[in-house]
């Protein structure tokens, strides 16, 4: 009996050795174990695991973005660490899943900061800043509900601050004056619009409606005929018949963004850009804000 134990054994040893000189064939295995310097033993004990993570770093080889993750956990690879004679896998982020990340944390940032914008705290040693800033204080003295006034596309570098401006005339029109006042990323607010379409005509008939709108990155969203004619079309229709104000930022000047809104997915529709092109020229004045991206 005991002889068949360590028969057994042997045998067990030995599909274990052969399973990983089969693995060494492989010029990406060589390499990750290479990497970590283990042991042939501790290769063994580990082969199936150490072949999931080389079959995931190959998917990794060919993916360009986290829409065509092949792997196990998306945005993630199964990778091993060593730690005295012991490998300790775990999921390691790739790198488009930590831009994502820091995309979010980003994000979040900027919604902080454009809650508690404010003029007073506006830079203003910056001199490219300074009609805009003129602007703004204007528009700020001008401002009462009845006067229809004009808003701005304000366009530019990345970065420099655009949505921070017009959020902090924004947040003192509020406080001050009572403005109703409603700011959207407008990437956003179409992905929000799609997810419950019992709910599209309330919010539609809002973004058309509310005193002041700031649709904040236009141009940042992937153009479809829905969200350009019937969803921004739609919205910019009603508040240029009602002469209501409206702002806009992008990084996009407003002949960049008619092209970028002719084509979407397969075709494209010049007409229908040019129609969205002259309901934004109705509602705003045209400012350009390039200078230092103040996210680096």
């Amino acid at each position: 009996m005991e002889k068949m134990h360590m028969t057994l054994n042997a045998k067990i040893t030995q599909e274990l050795k052969n399973n990983y000189e089969h693995g060494l064939t492989d010029k990406d295995f060589q390499k990750l174990v290479t990497s970590l310097k283990i042991s042939n033993e501790l290769g063994q004990k580990n082969t199936s695991k150490l072949e999931d993570t080389v079959a995931e770093l190959k998917n990794c080889r060919k993916c360009q973005g986290l829409f065509m993750c092949a792997n196990k956990v998306t945005g993630h690879v199964y990778y091993p660490e060593k730690e005295e004679e012991r490998l300790n896998f775990s999921y390691v982020a790739c790198k488009y899943q930590k831009e994502m990340e820091q995309a979010k944390s980003n994000k979040q940032k900027d919604l902080n900061d454009i809650a508690n914008a404010r003029m007073k705290d506006i830079d203003i040693t910056d001199k490219k800043r300074v009609p805009i800033i003129k602007w703004l204080k204007n528009f700020y003295d001008q401002y009462e509900p009845i006067n229809n006034l004009k808003g701005l596309y304000l366009h530019g570098s990345f970065g420099s601050g655009k949505t921070y401006l017009i959020a902090a005339l924004l947040n003192e029109l509020a406080l001050k004056k009572h403005a109703q006042v409603e700011i959207v990323y407008f990437p956003e607010l179409l992905r929000n619009l799609k997810e419950d379409f019992t709910t599209l005509e309330d919010k539609l008939y809002y973004y058309e409606t509310v005193d002041i709108l700031f649709i904040d990155d236009i141009g940042a969203e992937n153009v479809t005929s829905w969200g350009r004619d019937e969803i921004l079309g739609t919205i910019l229709q009603s508040r240029m018949n009602n002469k209501l104000t409206t702002f806009f930022t992008s990084n996009f000047t407003i002949a960049e963004l008619e092209k970028h809104l002719a084509i979407t997915k397969g075709s494209e529709d010049v007409v229908k850009a040019r129609r969205i092109i002259e309901r934004i020229k109705q509602l705003t004045e045209d400012l350009e804000l390039v200078s230092v991206n103040r996210r680096s």
